[in-house]
């Protein structure tokens, strides 16, 4: 037999690798309807599932539905300038965008182009939007903590590296106020902050980009922004952009964060999409995919083995609710997908309880084994004595003046509920945490009014840096609390609420 294989044994790539370049044939087909950012094509039929495809204007899209006649393209531009009749052509192309350390500190849209004015965005290293989620073998236990700075978060649901964590709750209650501060508190840590807004007002966008340069670093920022004024298909791939930005720090071993603002907006998107694209409706009008969709773009975050890098990227996806049902379509579809949820209540956000975490609802389903071991210990049982007294608390709404330990739990709940209060953009660092929880668990709030705790609670982070620099190196360095350290925290928690006058205020 000769050494050279039969051309009709090749495959169709050899083939092509062996076919001297000339004259190519062209896939090039032809809106036939346009409207809302979706058009229908047709000619392409050699087109694939999300093909990136070319309008003769220079717009371009990507193919989102497949008939036997019909294309259903998404266009990721203005279609103000795409009419019936227009060419359209094939690229062979998925959506792709840049990633790498460029994008750091930037605003950009979806496919990585620049909106802060600071020029253009010089990278070496582009990635397709759509990414498989890795596989179990390359994954790692979910041990490591993740600190939000948030009181309420850190001592009762610990959120760990790696994690998907749901933040859901009805429009206006400070879902995402409270996961900029979860960003901002990462201006003491080592992660790579990212923020997905989808559907967003400007004035929303701009608020959350002005804490995170006022407050955080934001040079290890990048936020993604796909407007409510975007095309539809801008807000589509939004989240599958970010999450690949992210992916790239994760696997060269460093550590992100991506908060996607917000899931609901995004499958209302979908929804949109699939009607002009004549799909066929299910429950609510969405479309039988609507699960996968956010299925297989949280999958993708993940703690790596040590085999793998070691790298971690921690979900934060934000949805929102109608008047509290968390059983709708949509909070019940994240819900079960993600590692736990913190629910924000209206009722508590407007009794000024902020952030208005629902503390019987909330769950983080990786639990205490990402909590930093010093926390744990300080925090105790504070999650079943806050229960207990919100508890008590309806009971004797209704009695007369308790008396005895019912009176004296009722204290302590009420001061659990003032430490849990927490103003926006200041979050706390873990040695500040351990410190309030201990001063807590040992009885040293329990002679403050609620303003002298307030304004402790203000002052603490500048009086622990003067009087237990050592304690506060230590602790953030092992996350860890030994017998000197609860020593010294003690004495200074305890001088301070005896001579209130010496407490300074907060820089």
């Amino acid at each position: 037999m000769s050494s050279e294989t039969p051309a009709w044994l090749l495959t169709a790539q050899e083939v092509l690798r062996k076919t001297p370049l000339g004259p190519r044939a062209e896939h090039r087909g032809r809106v036939e309807e346009i409207g809302d950012g979706v058009a229908m094509i047709s000619g392409l039929r050699d087109v694939g599932l999300d093909e990136v495809l070319r309008f003769q204007g220079g717009q371009i899209g990507f193919a989102q539905v497949l008939d036997s006649d019909l294309i259903g393209c998404v266009l990721l531009d203005a279609a103000t300038d795409v009419e019936a009749g227009d060419a359209v052509y094939g690229s062979g192309e998925i959506v792709e965008v840049p990633v790498g350390e460029a994008l750091l500190g930037r605003v950009v849209d979806p496919l990585g182009r620049p909106l802060d004015d600071k020029g253009a965005i010089e990278t070496n290293q582009r990635l397709p939007i759509e990414r498989p989620a890795p596989s179990i073998i390359e994954r790692d236990l979910v041990s490591e903590p993740v600190q939000t700075g948030i009181v309420a978060v850190d001592t009762l649901f610990a959120l760990g590296r790696g994690q998907r964590e749901l933040i859901v709750g009805d429009h206006s209650t400070g879902k995402t106020t409270l996961a900029i501060d979860a960003l901002i508190a990462q201006r003491n840590s080592d992660m790579i902050c990212i923020y997905v807004a989808v559907g967003q007002k400007t004035s929303s966008v701009r608020r959350a980009i002005d804490a995170l340069k006022t407050h955080g670093d934001f040079a290890r920022c990048i936020v993604l922004v796909a407007g409510s004024a975007s095309a539809p298909g801008l807000q589509w791939i939004a989240p599958y952009a970010g999450m690949t930005m992210a992916e790239y720090f994760r696997d060269k071993g460093q550590h992100a964060m991506i908060v996607i603002d917000d899931l609901s907006k995004h499958a209302a998107t979908h929804r949109e999409i699939a009607l002009l694209t004549r799909q066929s409706p299910g429950r609510e009008a969405y479309p039988g995919d609507v699960f996968y969709i956010h299925a297989r773009l949280l999958e993708r975050a993940a703690k790596l083995s040590k085999a793998f890098g070691g790298g971690s990227l921690t979900a934060l996806p934000i949805a929102e609710t109608d008047s509290g049902n968390l059983s709708a379509y949509i909070p019940t579809n994240l819900i079960s997908i993600t590692d736990g949820q913190i629910v924000l209540d209206a009722t508590l956000f407007h009794q000024g309880q902020k952030p208005a975490v629902d503390v019987g609802l909330s769950v983080s389903r990786v639990g205490g084994k990402t909590q930093a071991p010093g926390l744990r210990a300080a925090a105790g049982t504070l999650r079943l004595d806050y229960a207990q007294f919100l508890e008590l608390e309806v009971f004797t709404r209704f009695g007369g003046m308790p008396e005895g330990r019912v009176r004296d739990q009722l204290k302590r709940g009420e001061r659990i509920r003032a430490l849990l209060r927490q103003p926006q953009h200041t979050p706390f660092r873990l040695a500040d945490e351990i410190a309030l929880m201990l001063a807590l668990q040992e009885g040293i709030f329990d002679t403050l009014s609620m303003a002298a705790m307030a304004t402790f609670c203000a002052a603490l982070p500048t009086t622990l840096d003067r009087e237990a620099a050592g304690v506060v190196q230590s602790i953030t360095a092992t996350g860890e609390m030994d017998v000197d350290a609860r020593t010294s925290l003690l004495a200074t928690m305890t001088r301070l609420a005896t001579h209130p006058s010496d407490v300074e205020p907060a820089t």
